[in-house]
């Protein structure tokens, strides 16, 4: 381990032991250290097949049948990210973030991701503001059900609470987030002292947002990724590794203190 890393690495832990309500931020990059790629860059899923249709939610509401008619037949881009979803595992990132909620060290995980790794890691205070691949969702009343739990009987399927439409779970282009989903990220984000940037480009909003109000309400910021982001320059402590490297060691590192 260098000495850079290795300092970082301590004061971050240091701040986050020291912070209140701590917040994780979860972009795309956590989930390629899974195996599951990206949507944009040089081998992501758009770039090489092309990106959807912008006004994806649009066709959903004009033809909700002919939408899920569709569904049935997945695009080789989809077909792409669904093989690597199935043998994706959860990596000693996610694990770490789960220690670390069971330890009181984090308060809460949004993730932009749509993979259900962290439910898979253990964790359970996980606000998906994109969704689960591994659900639907009714377009009126927003009740939730595992994909695998819900009979498709017809298209387009039905709310058997409100008799609303049921569509899948992950939020398309064009389509507001689901309203109790954003109040939510919104509490938490007024909550928190401390924010965690993993994996996160700070690019894609209103998710881009949250570190910013974070910032302004005077609390830290700590970026974890390999990567420069918009938000490097702003961030309390940067650490140029992988979620997988880096969280690991922070929690060690909180053990260690809280044994101390």
């Amino acid at each position: 381990m260098n000495d850079e890393l290795d300092a970082a690495i301590d004061q971050a832990a240091a701040v986050i032991a020291a912070s209140r309500h701590v917040v994780a931020l979860v972009g795309a990059g956590m989930s390629a250290e899974s195996g599951i790629p990206t949507f944009r860059g040089k081998e992501g899923i758009w770039t090489k097949h092309g990106e959807p249709d912008l006004r994806d939610y649009d066709r959903f509401r004009e033809d909700p049948k002919g939408w899920w008619e569709q569904r049935m037949k997945p695009s080789p881009a989809m077909n792409e990210l669904a093989a690597a979803l199935a043998e994706a595992v959860p990596n000693e990132g996610h694990f770490a973030l789960k220690e670390m909620e069971d330890r009181g060290s984090l308060q809460a995980i949004i993730t932009q991701n749509i993979d259900n790794m962290h439910q898979i890691a253990g964790s359970t205070n996980i606000i998906e503001i994109h969704g689960n691949r591994t659900k639907l969702r009714c377009t009126v009343c927003s009740n939730r059900w595992p994909l695998d739990e819900f009979p498709i009987d017809e298209l387009p399927p039905s709310c058997p609470d409100c008799g609303g439409i049921v569509k899948g779970d992950t939020v398309m282009f064009g389509e507001p987030i689901p309203r109790e989903v954003l109040d939510e990220c919104i509490e938490q984000t007024a909550r928190c002292d401390c924010m965690l940037l993993i994996g996160t480009s700070a690019v894609v909003y209103p998710a881009a947002q949250f570190p910013v109000d974070v910032l302004r309400a005077g609390g830290a910021l700590i970026e974890i990724n390999p990567e420069d982001t918009p938000l490097s320059n702003v961030s309390q402590l940067v650490i140029r590794a992988g979620s997988g490297t880096a969280l690991p060691m922070i929690l060690e590192r909180l053990k260690e203190k809280g044994d101390s």
